[in-house]
């Protein structure tokens, strides 16, 4: 291993490779699952893709905002370098820490639980139980090759960036051909059936369907503010699906030429994955019935609200294939997940490097190996993933990052204005598109969000803020420990 001093980052990344590392990060398993579960809240085939046009929107504003930031600071760390920059250590201090303990971590270990989840669909003995302590914790095949996933792409991306750039361009094109294929065909199949009139027809009734401890289905309808309340609810599912797009900036200084090119492929990327998702949709609506049974024996029964786990990707492929669907649907959700999460790897260890090299961070991860990467960061990205596999909480640590990530998304584009004031004169290679409508949206937008969920999931959101406040002792620990 080598000082830091006599080894710098070096730039290998073109507008390509950054492009696919966006679209990359995003595209995991929640498209094939979360529409689901946004079904059931809102009920009405036209209020869901008004939800997925809106988390579109909300993303690519973000990346158009962000896209200033990365050609003022094309350093390693991206946002978390914009926090310091606008607010000070200790902000982006808490940003690392709360994208250390659950928001990169959190995600890479549920990215590969459900690359596990659904390569037991192959290999059914994956679910048997490896190791049971006690009756409450224990630890299946399936979670060993979860933690053996993030291992083996955190060994590849510690042998040198092209490796994960390679694997990351590979991947992400097998996903995106795969996701236009089944679209396609989705929508060629939908199209000459009655079943995509009939969730259009009367497009805007929304409802609320819950299943009652009887088993009835219990549909309350929504208007007004009751519908507002549900939406803004039900959009951290799409949000979650649609996030991790600024994995780029966390790489920015092994891109080239980043002061054009991050800006680019952030736009791109973004653009990309919300015309494929919306898309996504629309085939779901063309394939099944928005409103179903859960107790339905057939996928059609069933419907768009009630696929057996929510599955409703494979619901949708079964009409397509056939019996096959689950295999093919699998395939594609591993092949997905396993890109997705080599994304997350390559571009989150960069962050924690930027950090260590602050004082905020352990003091290892700063070093590169002889490959030019921060393998130590690498590692202990992969270590802490690995006990969120083990600890079966990976599901709530997302639902609180999520909400955490719209705090610092806010905080971000409002540093866009801070540092036009206070740095009116530093050069801006690329301006915040529609500065400052744009930016301005966004940040009314994402909050009315955030105020929507304090309301309608207090617990939850509560926990987010826990985690991201935990930050601050842990903060004044450190800065105590550099003063004695």
């Amino acid at each position: 291993m080598q000082d830091q001093d006599h080894v710098e980052l070096k730039r290998s990344l073109g507008l390509i490779d950054a492009t696919s590392i966006v679209a990359g990060s995003m595209i995991g398993s929640g498209i094939f699952i979360v529409t689901s579960q946004m079904a059931r809240d809102v009920g009405s085939a036209g209020w869901l893709l008004v939800l997925w046009l809106l988390t579109g929107l909300i993303t690519v504003f973000a990346a158009l905002s962000y896209g200033e930031l990365a050609g003022m600071m094309p350093n390693a760390g991206g946002q978390y370098v914009y926090i310091q920059r606008a607010y000070g250590r200790m902000i982006s201090f808490l940003y690392g820490w709360t994208v250390f303990t659950v928001i990169q971590t959190g995600v890479i270990a549920a990215v590969a639980v459900a690359f596990a989840k659904y390569t037991s669909v192959f290999f059914p003995e994956l679910n048997h139980i490896l190791l049971a302590v006690g009756a409450s914790f224990k630890i299946t095949y399936a979670q060993v090759v979860a933690m053996a996933s993030i291992a083996f792409l955190t060994f590849i991306n510690s042998r040198g960036v092209q490796n994960g750039k390679k694997i990351q361009l590979i991947f992400t094109s097998a996903k995106l051909f795969a996701l236009f294929a089944l679209i396609i065909l989705g929508l060629a199949i939908g199209f000459r059936g009655d079943v995509i009139v009939e969730n259009f027809k009367h497009m805007w009734d929304a409802s609320k369907t819950t299943i009652m401890p009887d088993g009835t289905l219990n549909i309350v309808p929504l208007a007004g503010s009751a519908l507002l309340g549900a939406m803004g609810a039900t959009i951290i599912n799409s949000l979650f699906s649609s996030d991790a797009w600024n994995n780029v900036t966390f790489i920015a200084a092994e891109i080239k030429d980043p002061k054009k090119n991050i800006p680019r492929s952030l736009f791109l990327g973004t653009l990309i994955v919300t015309i494929i998702y919306i898309l996504a949709n629309v085939a779901y609506l063309a394939l099944l019935p928005m409103k179903g049974d859960p107790n339905a024996a057939s996928v059609v029964g069933q419907g768009i609200m009630f696929p057996s786990n929510d599955r409703v990707g494979a619901a949708a492929a079964s009409m397509i294939f056939g019996d096959p669907a689950a295999y093919i649907m699998a395939g594609l959700i591993m092949v997905s997940t396993f890109g997705c999460n080599n994304g997350l790897i390559l571009s989150g260890a960069r962050l924690f490097f930027a950090m260590a090299k602050d004082g905020l961070f352990f003091k290892q991860a700063q070093t590169l190996n002889t490959k030019q990467v921060p393998a130590v960061a690498l590692w202990l990205q992969c270590l802490w993933a690995c006990v969120l596999c083990l600890s079966g909480k990976y599901g709530d640590l997302l639902t609180y990052a999520t909400f955490a990530s719209l705090i610092f998304y806010i905080l971000t584009i409002g540093g866009i204005f801070i540092l036009r004031k206070k740095e009116p004169d530093t050069e801006r290679p690329y301006k915040a598109f529609g500065y400052p409508l744009v930016p301005i949206l966004y940040i009314i937008i994402t909050t009315a969000i955030c105020i929507d969920l304090l309301v309608y999931d207090t617990k939850n959101t509560g926990f987010g803020l826990l985690i991201v406040l935990l930050g601050i002792p842990v903060y004044l620990l450190i800065q105590r420990k550099c003063s004695s």
